[in-house]
């Protein structure tokens, strides 16, 4: 297999879920910030989406998306289990991890490209108003602060066990620390997950 890595937060869900299922993935960097990602041979023979990163498997095969990849190495590599190891736990993990996707990841990165981001990317797919950043941006908070109101008492998102909807969350928020998108001051639950994901080894790769 070949992992096509580049700099940004998708790829480090996928590095940081392989971490910790303690794959060796050999990996290609593709540049992204000279737009790589959007030209030939990659978005003609590896992701036609353009977008990072992708996995590609020993016959050929391309998987792309993020939670696919994910969910293809969780199928390959059951151990340790951080989807799910029954169809509830399974159902719970794919759950918060589409509404992480949606209401804190999708505005997260649409506030930034709108705005920090612009310069880089105006040029290579269609943006929103640089107008809507500060919306898209508070529509990312206010939804960060309902997910903090509601995880009261767990140590991870699916309870007492680590799972794909922590990765997915954990490396969002870094990349939003990164961009001018911090925790919320008033958050109560996620500061202290925070540090406990960010201490795992994982985290670092």
């Amino acid at each position: 297999m070949k992992f096509y890595n580049s700099v940004g937060p998708n790829p480090h869900v996928v590095r940081m879920f392989m971490a910790e299922k303690g794959l060796d993935i050999p990996q290609q960097q593709v540049d992204l910030m000279k737009g790589e990602n959007r030209q030939p041979p990659y978005a003609q023979k590896v992701n036609v989406a353009g977008q990072m990163p992708a996995l590609e498997l020993d016959d050929g095969t391309v998987v792309c998306e993020i939670t696919a990849i994910c969910e293809y190495l969780e199928e390959i590599a059951p151990q340790p289990v951080l989807i799910g190891a029954t169809p509830e736990q399974r159902a719970e993990t794919r759950t918060w991890t589409r509404r992480i996707d949606l209401n804190i990841v999708e505005p997260l990165t649409s506030g930034f490209r709108a705005a920090e981001g612009r310069p880089l990317f105006e040029s290579r797919f269609r943006l929103v108003r640089a107008e809507a950043a500060e919306d898209l941006k508070a529509i990312a908070k206010d939804k960060i602060l309902w997910l903090d109101g509601l995880m009261e008492g767990r140590d991870f998102v699916c309870g007492d066990r680590f799972s794909l909807a922590d990765i997915l969350l954990f490396c969002f928020l870094a990349f939003g620390n990164q961009v001018g998108q911090p925790l919320p001051a008033d958050a109560k639950w996620l500061p202290a997950w925070f540090e406990r994901v960010k201490g795992r080894p994982s985290a670092a790769v």
